[in-house]
Order: structure tokens, then sequence, then C-alpha cells
């Protein structure tokens, strides 16, 4: 092992046992002392912690990974306008879900989102909350698993060390906050990933232009390659020349926008806030940042390409090896001294910190869908508050479990079947919170036709 390496793995280990410690810290804090802590964590988000939190688990690694490889590879077209969408989904989201969804999530006492179907349409048989679990946990789980498969992917590629036991090292960690302080916990890991995570996208763009030969070779190189930098075509590596990206290419790429009002993860925010008055703040700080870390991402995108063509690193052909762009930017930094190494070291902890802080909300949230909404709610298996707690704690063990499972092969195609997931959460559940804060007159029958039609499409 090199310096540079056990300086890299160094870090990662600290930043991994913060992220356990933080944990034991809202444990005591009371983060795991009831159901209504341990899911939401009392409504008693501030302002900052709820917009970091619901957008450091909105990113996940595609930050890092997804975003800068595809402006790699392919220019600004489709990553271009796929970030313009989020963007605009992210705010939406923030103006028009999140302060109605806070107050009728409180005046009704849901605390999680089949919870809050259930009781805003007075199921009293909790179909509805059944039906609403289940898809959370067709599509949560394999998201789950494809985090658990980043970081045995991530480790696995550094440093050459065993897939299965990184990714069971990473998943301990991920489940041992969240077992110890619920939804506080989460929250409060999201908020430190978040920050790691920009400090990861700063530090690497400044790198990149400097390695590259400064800003002017940058965007020569850019603007050399045909329809790399045009919004309206694309660039195919294969070929070296523009592709078209017409019309109906940017409505889809801008429709990726619409899920988030169905994103089980990112509502869970809105209802946990101490005070809705706060959500405006929340609303800004979410946006900006957003905005920011995107713009941010796709520029590594193209800065990573004016650095290969400096020769500093190898060209990325394909697209999976282009998502290691800022993993490659990375290892030319360590090797400029420990220093160097140690920040290397930060960089890889913030992708690890965007898959984590993604595969924590996940899990969460499906688990109180076992254990909440489907054993309490539609079984009605009664649980005083310990065995409540118990059930709660073992739910996302279990949930964990069969995501590892579902991880074990590094071949297997978890990923593929992510890539339904955002869509799927889209048309099954945003229509209807959307129809249940705004439209009086929305019954049961309808919102549970919506959400079965929404969710088979």
């Amino acid at each position: 092992m090199t310096t540079s390496q056990f300086c890299i793995i160094a870090t990662i280990v600290v930043y991994l046992v913060a992220m356990v410690l933080v944990g034991v810290y809202c444990s005591r804090k009371g983060g795991g002392s009831s159901s209504h802590e341990f899911y939401l964590g009392g409504r008693k988000l501030g302002p900052i912690v709820t917009a970091m939190s619901a957008e450091a688990s909105d990113m996940s690694s595609y930050l890092l990974m997804g975003l800068p490889g595809l402006a790699y590879l392919c220019g600004v077209a489709e990553v271009g306008w796929t970030a313009i969408g989020l963007a605009i989904g992210t705010y939406l989201n923030w103006l028009i879900v999140a302060k109605r969804l806070r107050r009728y999530s409180a005046k009704i006492g849901a605390i999680t989102i089949p919870g809050f179907f259930s009781q805003r349409f007075r199921d009293r048989r909790s179909v509805l909350s059944c039906i609403a679990a289940v898809v959370i946990l067709i599509f949560f789980i394999p998201y789950t698993a494809s985090g658990f498969k980043a970081i045995g992917t991530l480790f696995n590629s550094l440093f050459g060390v065993d897939y299965h036991g990184a990714m069971i090292i990473g998943a301990i960690v991920v489940i041992g906050y969240t077992v110890l302080g619920g939804f506080l916990a989460v929250s409060t890991t999201d908020l430190i990933q978040s920050i790691i995570m920009t400090f990861a996208l700063i530090f690497i763009v400044l790198f990149g232009i400097q390695q590259a030969g400064g800003w002017e070779l940058v965007a020569a190189n850019a603007n050399s390659l045909p329809g790399y930098l045009n919004f309206t075509q694309g660039y195919d590596a294969a070929t070296g020349q523009a592709s078209s990206y017409g019309a109906l290419s940017i409505a889809s790429t801008l429709a990726w926008g619409l899920g988030y009002f169905g994103m089980p993860h990112i509502l869970l925010r809105f209802m946990a806030i101490e005070d809705d008055a706060k959500l405006k703040t929340s609303r800004r700080i979410a946006t900006i940042w957003v905005v920011i870390s995107m713009f941010i991402a796709v520029l590594i995108g193209i800065v990573g390409l004016a650095v290969t063509k400096a020769g500093k690193v190898p060209f990325l052909g394909t697209s999976s090896e282009s998502e290691t762009i800022i993993i490659q930017l990375s290892n030319l930094l360590s090797q400029h001294g420990i220093f160097f190494a140690l920040i290397a070291g930060l960089v890889l902890a913030g992708i690890l910190a965007s898959t984590m802080s993604t595969a924590d909300s996940q899990l969460l949230a499906a688990a109180s869908s076992v254990s909440h909404d489907l054993v309490q709610d539609f079984f009605g298996k009664k649980l005083n508050p310990k065995a409540s707690m118990l059930a709660a704690r073992g739910t996302v063990i279990g949930i964990a479990i069969v995501g590892i499972f579902l991880a074990w092969n590094p071949d297997s195609s978890v990923f593929q079947i992510v890539s339904f997931a955002w869509a799927g959460f889209g048309s099954a559940f945003g229509p209807v919170v959307l129809f249940a804060l705004f439209w009086k007159r929305t019954n049961k029958q309808g919102a549970i036709a919506g959400m079965v039609a929404g969710g088979a499409m």
C-alpha cells in the first residue's frame, strides 16, 4: 500500500467513524426514543438541516458520478436540460407542496407518507396505506441495494479490496447510525454529507482547471468539439461528430423534475421541519445549493475532458468509465504529496457521502412502511412503545440485509431496476400528493386507482 492510498483510506475511515458517532449522539438526544422521533425526528428539524438533508438524500451518487460522466462524454445538451428540469422540480416542490404537506400532516398526526394518504382519505381499513407501503418497498429496496453496491464497487476499484467486505462495512455504518438515532441521525448525517459533497465538487473543479492548463484551454477544448456546448445538439464521442437533440428529447429530460412531487424521502423532510414558516428559508437554501452543485458537477465533466486532452488522465470512452472522472482526478490529486492525498480522501469520501445520504433515507422510509404502515396499521398489530421501537429497528436491519443480498453479485442488474424507481414514485405518488393537498373532492377510490395505475405504468 502506498502512502497516498493509506492517507485516502485513513480519511475515509475517519469519515465513517464520525457518521456512527453522530448516530450515538442523536440517540442520546432522543432520536430513537419513540416512533414519532424515530420516523420523523419529532418534527423539530431546523431550516438548514431540512433543506440540506432533503437535497443530499435526493442527489445520491448521480451528482458526483452521473452528471460529470454524462457531461464528459456527451456534452451539455442532455445533462444540461436534465439539471434544469431537476432544479425547476426542486423549487416547485418546495414552493407548492412543502407548506401544505407540513400543515396537513401535523394536523392529522401522520408521520409517514402512507399514513398521510390513509388518514387524509379516511381509509379505516388502511388499504391505501398498504398499497403505498408496498410501492415504497418495491422501489426503495433495490434503490438501497444500489447504494450498497456503489460502496463496494468504489472501494474495490480504488484499493482492490474485496467487494463483499467493503459493501458489508459500508452497510453496517449506514445501519448503525440509522438504527441508533433514526430520522434525526439520518438528517444530521445528511447535512454533514452535503457539506463534504460540496467541498469535493469545488476542490476537484478548481484542481481540474489547473491541471488542464487554465480555463482558456478548457473552453478551447470544449468549443473544438462539434455540438459539445450546444443545448440543441449533442456530442457523439464514438464518431466525434455532433448529434441531434430535439424538442422531444428536451421535454423528456425536463420532465425528470416532475418526479419530486412523489419522492417519499424528500416529502418526509417537509413534514419534519419545526415550523412551516421556516420552509421559505429552506426553499431558498435548497434551490441555491441544487443549482450551484449541479452546475459545478457538469463543469467537472467538461474540465475532466480537458484534463484528458492534456494527457493527465486516460480517455474514458464508455458511460461506466466516464462516471469515474472524479475518481480519476482524485487519484491524480493524491500524487502531489501527503496533504493532497488527504484532500483526495475527503473528495472520495464525498462520493461515499453522496451514496450513503440517499441509502440511509431510503432505508428508513422503507422500514417505516413495514413496521408502522403494514404491521401496525394494516394488520392491526398494536405494539407498546418499546415493542414498536424494536420492530422499527429490526425492520431497518432486515431491509438492509435484503438490500445486501440483492447487491451481492457485483455484476448484478440492480442499477437497471433503479432506473425505473424515480419515474415509478413520480407517477404513483406525485398526482395523489397534489390532489390530496389541493382538491378536497379527491376520494379514496380515486387515490387507489391513481396510485396503482401510476405505479404499474
